[in-house]
């Protein structure tokens, strides 16, 4: 399996809320159809050695995929784990200041289930929702409207919540290509880094996109470390995880910016939770007033279409519940 296509499954599953081609990317690369969920019974095709000189627990394709799993969800099916992340979000327009939008709130909660290819053997597939909230920079409030400094309009504030975000099934082999994690290790620690340039036609465009211009264009910047222990552990049946995400992209739609020159970009960091309730208060009361089933996965079966910010900004407006300049704010709940 290629490196690039690992490392975007890894970012599209971790902290996919900005990640709005990559997760697609990751369920095509992957071949969702090739397997369906069942208990693990089959044998596996037998674990190539990678690498005798990588730590323990991490030499073997079988063992790459656990710690991968583990990094991701845990090895126990349905078993619901929680990530979530914080930061700020800024403007960049060329010839003023850079400007302090919002603070951002983020939380993705998933699950992953065994499947069975009567070929590639046991591998695994994830199933997550997720939010990003939009906060006041001074007060840390959950924005209903925003004065826009640039139009002076007080927009309606749509705040990210996609259902689902899902991944195709992983294994230990996929298309002659034996899986392996490109880790980075430093003493007993272990990190990842990925950079992924997303360049591909808006779903809130037309069929021109390639003439005209409005062509989607950002960048996603993801951090993953650990400790190594943690990583390969038969303790437990999930790591210990600390994430960073970065991102700069065009305006988001519902600030009814009209093409002006400019990008917004993120700066967060976050972890892996030892439980939902481990949330901070403003997330957890604006998942219980708005949505209040991203307290719990989707169900192992879901078999959904990944949903993006894009995509569901383009069904609140076709909806009506987004009502632009002056209107309420829609909740984001599905």
């Amino acid at each position: 399996m290629k490196i690039r296509t690992i490392l975007i499954v890894l970012a599209a599953g971790v902290l996919s809320a900005g990640c709005e081609q990559s997760a697609k990317e990751a369920a095509d690369a992957t071949g969702e159809a090739a397997a369906t969920a069942a208990p693990s019974t089959d044998a596996a095709p037998a674990p190539v050695v990678i690498d005798p000189n990588l730590p323990e627990g991490l030499q073997t394709t079988a063992e790459q995929l656990r710690a991968f799993r583990r990094v991701q969800c845990s090895t126990v099916d349905a078993e619901p784990v929680t990530f979530g992340w914080r930061g700020r979000a800024f403007s960049r327009v060329e010839g003023e200041k850079d400007r302090h939008l919002w603070n951002v709130e983020g939380m993705n909660i998933r699950h992953c289930v065994t499947v069975n290819d009567p070929e590639l053997g046991a591998g695994f597939r994830l199933i997550t929702r997720e939010i990003l909230l939009y906060l006041d920079p001074q007060t840390n409030e959950v924005l209903r409207t925003w004065r826009n400094p640039w139009t002076g309009a007080d927009n309606q504030v749509l705040h990210v919540a996609n259902d689902p975000v899902n991944q195709g099934p992983m294994f230990s082999s996929m298309g002659g290509r034996d899986f392996q994690m490109p880790y980075q290790f430093s003493g007993d620690h272990w990190w990842l880094t990925s950079t992924i340039p997303l360049f591909y036609q808006n779903p809130l465009g037309g069929d021109y996109q390639q003439y005209v211009g409005g062509i989607y264009h950002a960048t996603e910047m993801f951090n993953f470390m650990g400790d190594i222990d943690s990583l390969t552990s038969d303790e437990e049946g999930t790591a210990d995880v600390a994430v960073g995400w970065s991102r700069m992209s065009n305006w988001l739609p519902w600030m009814q910016m009209s093409g002006r020159q400019g990008l917004i970009y993120m700066h967060t960091a976050g972890r892996k939770l030892a439980s939902f309730d481990d949330l901070p208060d403003v997330m957890k009361d604006e998942i219980a007033l708005n949505y209040p089933e991203y307290n719990r996965p989707p169900p192992i079966d879901d078999t959904r279409k990944n949903e993006t910010s894009w995509t569901y900004f383009r069904k609140m407006v076709e909806s009506g519940e987004f009502k632009g300049s002056g209107g309420d704010a829609a909740s984001g709940g599905h």
